[in-house]
């Protein structure tokens, strides 16, 4: 577990299948995703998942995120981990809309990097988001990523992100 100020960073398990599920097949939390909504029922989902956390990948660590008392609220990971780059990408998920533009997804950010740099060797993380989420763009900044880029893909503009260790280090004063 990684605790955070509001949060609790967990390892996945199979009882979050469901909340996940709703999250996957809402058209809104979907599009948040540059994705489209799931069209897999349940039970092919379930197997999926299932599958999916018994073969755990060295390139990719991924948390469920729960309130202080054990509400599962969203998910976040890092992900195409380069040990020899020793840079990874970082990704959240907020499903729960009672827990949006409350300072969680600024916690779980803040909690994940400072993770990943007191935990690894990992010198960069680096994020996409879309153009059109201003909300995801200064939460990012608020934890001290700065805008590299854009990039397009299936039709979606992306911001490109970043924070190295050194700027995490100069920033940890702040926080």
């Amino acid at each position: 577990m990684i605790i955070g100020s509001k949060i609790i960073l967990r390892k996945k398990m199979v009882d979050d299948a469901r909340d996940d599920y709703a999250w996957e097949i809402d058209p809104e939390l979907a599009h948040l995703d540059a994705a489209s909504p799931t069209t897999a029922t349940f039970p092919q989902f379930l197997a999926d998942y299932t599958d999916e956390l018994d073969n755990h990948l060295s390139t990719r660590q991924r948390w469920a995120i729960d309130t202080p008392e054990g509400k599962h609220i969203g998910n976040c990971s890092y992900y195409n981990i380069r040990k020899i780059k020793g840079e990874a990408e970082l990704g959240i998920m907020i499903g729960d809309r009672d827990y949006w533009n409350k300072g969680y997804g600024t916690d779980v950010v803040t909690t994940l990097v400072n993770h990943i740099f007191s935990q690894t060797n990992l010198n960069r993380i680096h994020l996409k988001t879309l153009e059109s989420n201003p909300r995801a763009q200064k939460c990012f900044q608020k934890c001290g990523f700065t805008p590299y880029g854009h990039s397009a893909r299936n039709g979606f503009s992306f911001v490109l992100m970043e924070i190295y260790r050194d700027q995490w280090q100069k920033y940890q004063p702040l926080l």
